[in-house]
């Protein structure tokens, strides 16, 4: 395991797990944990034995429960236009990365803790978490991608309620509207997420990412714009070994041996 002051990163068969590690403020984020986690996230992007990444929150009680309070009422205009920038540009390579980035969100995912779940792929929550935009109860508003990512996944009218009132909600209404994918016992939440990434190793690594291309970039534009880049990013999936081994493992009824290329 290696640990750099506000992140810690585990490397195990192909998955890393991430921890932002600040449980003394509930893990939240300053340009210290943004410049780690984007640090790691370099690391990890770069290393091709690992292709799932699974994120989560040191302690016992949160996730990430928002950006740093303290350090934003003592942030200029201008210090405070680098850091929304900043969130902005980390979390959007996250999203865009070329891992299956799992949210485990072990407790409050508040504010910018809601946020850096939205920008990963998949999000399974413990039953005891909490998620959440409630920066418009303290003089802010969402600006990490919340107002954004949020309107997309469950539409213009919930999101506008939940970011115009600030309001916390449960995990089962979470689960309700589609912003978490399942939610789990407590205890079960690591065990739960790498199970789910074991599952998506077995698959073949160009299928999965040519998938999450087509996901992430087709739902940003016309569907008939999107269906051309269905295709074009099924052809590049179509012209590898692995979709030979793939076909073949089937028809031989064995299972496959994808290389990755």
């Amino acid at each position: 395991m290696e640990k750099l002051k506000y992140v810690r990163k585990q490397i195990v068969g192909g998955i890393a797990t991430i921890t932002i590690d600040r449980p003394e403020v509930l893990n939240a984020i300053d340009e210290n944990v943004l410049d780690e986690l984007e640090n790691t996230f370099n690391e990890i992007e770069t290393d091709e034995n690992i292709r799932v990444v699974i994120i989560t929150g040191g302690g016992e009680k949160a996730f990430v429960a928002g950006g740093d309070i303290a350090a934003m009422k003592r942030m200029s205009l201008i210090e405070g236009e680098r850091f929304v920038y900043r969130g902005q540009s980390v979390l959007s390579k996250i999203e865009k990365s070329n891992k299956v980035v799992i949210a485990a969100i072990n407790g409050y995912a508040l504010g910018g803790g809601t946020e850096l779940a939205l920008a990963c792929d998949i999000r399974i929550a413990s039953e005891k978490a909490q998620l959440g935009l409630p920066e418009v109860c303290i003089g802010l508003y969402p600006g990490w991608g919340g107002t954004q990512r949020l309107v997309r996944l469950v539409g213009r009218g919930v999101a506008k309620e939940l970011v115009f009132t600030g309001k916390r909600i449960s995990v089962k209404e979470a689960k309700e509207l589609g912003i978490v994918n399942q939610v789990v016992p407590h205890e079960e939440l690591l065990d739960y997420c790498l199970t789910l990434a074991e599952s998506i190793l077995a698959n073949s690594p160009i299928a999965v990412l040519q998938a999450k291309k087509a996901i992430n970039q087709g739902s940003e534009i016309s569907l008939d714009n999107a269906l051309s880049l269905e295709a074009e990013a099924w052809l590049v999936n179509f012209s590898t070994d692995d979709r030979v081994e793939g076909l073949s493992a089937f028809l031989e009824k064995r299972k496959a041996n994808y290389m990755g290329r």
